[in-house]
């Protein structure tokens, strides 16, 4: 019989087709896009080490104006072997030539719209014919002048893709057979089921995709209507080898999906994936809330400040003896740090604890406390006054714990030491119900 009692007891998922996957960020480029931000060159420089620090193998960026080609080729210069600085383009040569001025970078992204309201009514082409011959002669340049591609299939979730999109991506893989086909759920229509037929289905459209011969499948999901990390996990589980993410999910709308998220998913649970690392990732977070001005919610998973805090009764006296009982992940994983919080729905567990820790602090003296130590009631006592009175919204500060612990178990220490007896102390002798280790 198993018995699951931490982390390395836990079974891992396997990937059904054994593929390697590898991921490539987008959060310089599409994550740029995000309404009310505005990345400097230093902002890029700081983003690309975070990402080599994670392990990621490659990141797009916009070569267009200056200042992205200035980042770029810092970028180059600094010289990781990962992530691989990869370029962006519209479907005609003016833009691939951008790319091509730039001396280092080697793969580029060509942007190839296919759903019929971005053909006729954003491009203003006449049908699909027109827009399937720009997109044919634009990789085509590409391929002659050396680029490796990858093949960004716009709005490929509200296409015709038996009609279109996929006699269009055999005649791109005619020209580029390592062209990476890049499956754009545009405006996160995409659904993880396998049931679900095509345009919505992920699943269905990477089967597809790999039946008529493509080698290289990325997924890139937005996170409209909340799927954008199942989708991409989908995407991975039915045969994609590439994932385009942003960190925090940043992006145009809603966002895409989160290159966290889907990194520490791959990481602990999916055997195999030790290649990543995201012990920086919590700092990444901090970095980006700092100088970007990403507000980062304080419950988002892997980053967010209370993933790690504990509260309630309950759940703080099982991290106490055991993390693994209500922890997913250790918080070094993620370069995240425990926190036990004393709130309205704490116990006399975490109480004992904070008031164990405070007094090791005070005193630099190991010292232990029974949780049923009247001055613990005391402090408990006070403490839930406070709310069942309304006169607190928030939890218990280290601070003002420190000045119930010096009240209680400092204070009334020093007056029974010089024989001031008060009638209304809770113990004779303070010391009674705690020891030096």
């Amino acid at each position: 019989m198993k018995a699951y009692r931490t982390y390395e007891d836990l079974p891992r998922i396997r990937l059904p087709l054994g593929q390697e996957v590898f991921i490539s960020d987008s959060t310089i480029r599409d994550g740029s896009q995000m309404p009310g931000i505005v990345m400097k060159k230093r902002h890029k420089i700081r983003i690309y080490e975070y990402l080599h620090k994670i392990g990621i193998e490659k990141l797009e960026t916009f070569v267009y104006n200056e200042r992205d080609r200035e980042a770029a080729r810092e970028m180059l210069d600094i010289g990781h072997e990962f992530p691989e600085v990869t370029g962006w383009a519209r479907a005609n040569p003016r833009d691939i030539d951008f790319v091509l001025d730039m001396d280092g970078i080697k793969e580029t992204g060509i942007l190839m719209s296919v759903s019929d309201s971005h053909i006729i009514d954003k491009m203003g082409l006449k049908s699909r014919e027109e827009a399937e011959k720009k997109y044919i002669d634009a990789l085509q340049y590409a391929v002659d002048h050396g680029l490796r591609t990858r093949a960004h299939i716009e709005d490929m979730t509200r296409a015709d893709n038996e009609g279109l999109v996929f006699p269009l991506v055999e005649k791109l893989l005619e020209i580029d057979p390592e062209c990476t086909i890049r499956l754009c759920d545009t405006l996160g229509y995409g659904i993880p089921f396998p049931e679900v037929d095509e345009p919505y289905g992920i699943p269905s459209i990477v089967t597809r995709l790999r039946e008529i011969g493509t080698k290289n499948i990325e997924t890139h999901i937005h996170d409209d209507f909340g799927m954008s990390m199942a989708c991409s996990i989908a995407g991975y589980w039915y045969g994609a080898n590439w994932s385009s993410l942003t960190f925090l999910g940043i992006g145009e709308r809603a966002g895409n999906a989160e290159l966290e998220k889907v990194v520490l998913f791959l990481i602990q649970r999916i055997e195999g994936f030790q290649k990543y690392d995201l012990k920086s990732v919590t700092e990444f977070a901090e970095f980006m809330e700092k100088e970007i001005g990403i507000r980062v919610p304080r419950n988002k998973s892997v980053v967010g400040k209370n993933i790690f805090a504990h509260e309630s009764g309950i759940h703080t006296a099982g991290i106490i003896k055991n993390p693994f009982t209500y922890e997913p992940y250790p918080p070094e994983l993620v370069g995240g740090k425990r926190l036990l919080m004393i709130g309205d729905s704490s116990g006399l567990e975490v109480i004992r604890f904070k008031v164990e820790e405070t007094l090791n602090e005070l005193m630099h003296v190991a010292i232990k406390v029974d949780k049923n130590d009247q001055r613990v009631k005391a402090i408990q006592a006070e403490i839930q006054k406070l709310y069942n009175e309304e006169k607190r919204v928030s939890a218990i500060s280290d601070e003002e714990l420190k000045k119930y612990v010096e009240k209680y178990f400092v204070f009334e220490s020093i007056i029974e030491e010089h024989g001031v007896s008060d009638e209304n102390s809770l113990e004779n002798d303070s010391r009674k119900n705690s020891s030096s280790e």
